[in-house]
């Protein structure tokens, strides 16, 4: 299979990574490492930086800044779920050309090697707009009230961008060769790793399962004892290909299994 090439993913090949990346052989301390230089990463922190400084130039009293603070940190689990739900695991966005590129490169890929680190984290283009579109109307709307819709929308962004690095560390321990000794830590890698290896429709949440929960997605193993036959393909397999092969001619065709056992057999 072919690796998304998105332009992080480009940059990345002409910088310091000249080989993939897979979680499942690396250490923390590699994660670490790779991590503070992925370009999103890097994008991510120096944005934050930027909506703080704003933040600084034309502040919101405390109140309003600590409302949006919160009410940004408790919409972002909400604004997650509903995306990795009804879009990255749609089966519309493939069936169009003109967004068959962007799903394979938001989440297919991920699918097909959950462990492959370079795909893990989002795609720029579609992460920051979803991060701004999501927050930063909340912190104007709360900041207005005391005649600080900016500052609100300062403090908002900026917490958007910190959640999303939280989440997209949280994210990498899940698929790290690691076992987290925080019991919170343990319980959300065991409930990510059923979904990227057992059934792929439910617990879609990275750092709470609260609105899996609420939906009714959330689910254990034991109560779901067959295999979903679509959790490495999201449903696009040769069938699909046929009728939508865009997907299938940016991957070099239509993979199957585990990555792993699809490794020991090419």
């Amino acid at each position: 299979m072919k690796t998304a090439q998105s332009p992080e993913l480009k940059l990345l090949r002409t910088a310091f990574w000249q080989r993939e990346h897979h979680l499942d052989k690396m250490t923390f301390k590699e994660l670490v490492v790779a991590y503070f230089q992925y370009p999103a990463i890097i994008a991510y922190l120096l944005l934050s930086v930027v909506a703080l400084g704003a933040f600084a130039w034309s502040p919101a009293p405390v109140v309003p800044t600590l409302l949006a603070i919160g009410t940004a940190s408790v919409a972002y689990p909400l604004i997650w779920y509903v995306l990795h739900r009804w879009v990255l695991h749609s089966r519309w966005m493939f069936k169009r050309q003109f967004l068959a590129a962007t799903w394979k490169r938001i989440h297919y890929d991920h699918h097909q090697d959950p462990n492959h680190l370079e795909v893990l984290f989002g795609a720029l283009h579609t992460t920051l707009p979803t991060i701004a579109i999501g927050v930063i109307p909340l912190g104007w709307a709360i900041g207005s009230f005391w005649d600080a819709g900016f500052g609100g929308a300062a403090i908002a962004f900026a917490t958007g961008l910190i959640t999303t690095c939280i989440y997209e560390f949280v994210h990498c321990i899940q698929h790290l060769a690691y076992k987290p000794r925080h019991k919170l830590l343990v319980e959300m890698k065991r409930r990510h790793m059923a979904h990227h290896f057992h059934d792929e429709n439910g617990n879609y949440g990275i750092t709470t399962f609260f609105w899996d929960k609420l939906f009714g997605t959330f689910y254990d193993r034991s109560e779901r004892p067959a295999k979903s036959p679509t959790v490495f393909n999201l449903g696009y397999d040769e069938t699909a290909a046929r009728r939508w092969p865009w997907v299938a001619e940016l991957s070099g065709g239509v993979t199957t299994g585990h990555p792993r056992q699809r490794e020991k057999s090419a």
